[in-house]
């Protein structure tokens, strides 16, 4: 493993219930630093992808079968998800998840679970200084919340955890999009104000692209396209199944197209 290599899937499968195989062989690599972006259509992968990565998948009934996924050069494959956690992993689930009858600010302190008993102001005021709108509305019960709120109450409750690695799924998801923008311009200020390292699973091509680095595509359980985010942008399969830019006014899936020159960016 590469010395600025912070997460590497090598070749991964996992399998539901002991018969549904979702993901078929997946290798990927995140170094240290980077946003990088997965792409791909519903039922693709993607959320899998990120839940045997946080050790998320068990409650689910689901397991990494084949292969194996190493963080900081160290195995953590079906490790329990708390084990995890506290390796700096912090997944932020789809659906932004909070905790209704607690205030903003409480739902923000659960964020610091893994560390009890540390100090959390200075979290705190981090997390106000990038969502002043939390601020505003701190007191409030979470479950009277508007949706981008909501949106920045859960990336703000994983910061408070001091993430390494922040997976974010779907961050767009029902938000306007000038609300988007502003979150995802924030994402960006995070990477590179904090030097945190993310990986945003995301169905708003158009948008990841612009703050990711690197970005891999999935179909039906498998990475079928890798490249550099600004390659990717310009890529007319990219454009054409995932931006809605296609000149013929025809869409085709990644499933018709039979090769890609992909960079083995793990070897």
């Amino acid at each position: 493993m590469e010395e600025d290599t912070l997460l590497l899937l090598n070749n991964i499968s996992v399998v539901y219930s002991d018969v549904i195989q979702v993901l078929k062989g997946i290798s990927l690599k995140i170094r240290k630093g980077e946003i990088v972006s997965l792409l791909g259509s519903n039922g693709a992968g993607k959320t899998t992808t990120l839940k045997a990565i946080s050790g998320l998948l068990k409650p689910e009934n689901g397991k990494v079968t084949e292969g194996s996924i190493e963080y900081e050069g160290q195995p953590i494959q079906n490790l329990p998800p708390e084990e995890i956690t506290r390796k700096g992993i912090i997944q932020v689930l789809e659906g932004r998840q909070e905790f209704k009858y607690l205030t903003i600010e409480e739902n923000l302190r659960v964020g610091t679970a893994t560390r009890w008993g540390k100090p959390y102001k200075e979290d705190l005021d981090l997390v106000y200084q990038y969502f002043p709108a939390l601020l505003e509305r701190k007191r409030s019960l979470a479950g009277y919340c508007s949706g981008g709120e909501l949106q920045m109450l859960v990336i703000g409750r994983a910061l408070m955890a001091h993430p390494k690695l922040l997976l974010l799924d779907e961050p767009s998801l029902g938000l306007a999009p000038l609300l988007v923008k502003e979150i995802f311009q924030i994402v960006k200020r995070i990477n590179q104000e904090q030097g945190t390292t993310l990986m945003i699973v995301e169905q708003n091509a158009n948008m990841a692209l612009q703050i990711a680095t690197y970005g891999y595509v999935m179909e039906n359980g498998k990475i079928v396209m890798e490249d550099t985010a600004e390659e990717l942008r310009g890529n007319p399969d990219v454009k054409e199944f995932y931006m809605g830019t296609a000149s013929s006014g025809l869409f085709k899936s990644y499933k018709d197209i039979k090769s890609y020159k992909r960079r083995k960016r793990w070897l």
